[in-house]
């Protein structure tokens, strides 16, 4: 997708709140590897979803700046909802924390330090009713394998990077690249699952849209 035309999608895309805006210019300021931020375009899609949704409970595997969350507790009914954000870089709390006492959204948000495979099982005293992937690609099919059964009949997993820099339908860059390969192996996954159905959006470097099949 060229320029002019990202920015015309971004013109005709409801704006972000302020705070969010501030975030993401402090993200590019102050966090390394920035783009790995949300963004305008995608937060807004997170916060519809949501809305659309309506989970009470939604968690999330990759805090990095905090953008995400916000976006997804942004979209909760009521504050009675919540987001749970499982972050494994234990320097990036003070980062996050700080936007989130910021925002009157981080009252509707956890976060969690930790890695995701000791953490989630710890927290999941509730069936989740959706789940956002953004974490180490080389472990999706690991974190998909750990979530289903904590699922809602229904519920919606979102994950993020599935198209990997359209690495994932490059075979040359399969044998190199162990995160094109992890993306690759939990997109064939949820394809061939019949528990799910998915598709996956061409937005920015692809988001699979995921829905676990009541029984």
């Amino acid at each position: 997708m060229d320029s002019e035309l990202d920015g015309y999608i971004a013109a005709h895309t409801s704006a972000e709140p302020r705070l969010l805006h501030e975030l993401y210019r402090d993200t590019w300021l102050r966090r390394l590897y920035p783009r790995m931020c949300s963004g305008h375009v995608q937060g807004r899609i997170l916060k519809m979803l949501v809305a659309m949704a309506r989970p009470h409970r939604v968690l999330e595997l990759g805090t990095f700046s905090g953008y995400s969350a916000l976006c997804l507790a942004e979209g909760l009914a009521s504050d009675a909802d919540e987001v749970h954000t499982v972050e494994i870089d234990d320097e990036a709390e003070p980062f996050i924390r700080g936007w989130f006492d910021r925002s009157p959204l981080g009252k509707r948000i956890t976060l969690h330090i930790g890695d995701a495979f000791d953490v989630v099982p710890q927290i999941s005293t509730e069936p989740w009713d959706m789940v956002y992937i953004d974490a180490n690609k080389r472990h999706y099919v690991g974190y998909l394998d750990m979530i289903l059964p904590l699922m809602s009949p229904g519920g919606y997993i979102i994950a993020d990077n599935t198209l990997w820099s359209g690495k994932v339908a490059d075979d040359e860059a399969l044998r190199h690249d162990p995160q094109a390969r992890g993306v690759a192996e939990f997109n064939e996954r949820v394809a061939r699952d019949p528990r799910l159905e998915t598709v996956i959006l061409p937005l920015r470097d692809g988001l699979s849209l995921i829905r676990v099949v009541p029984a």
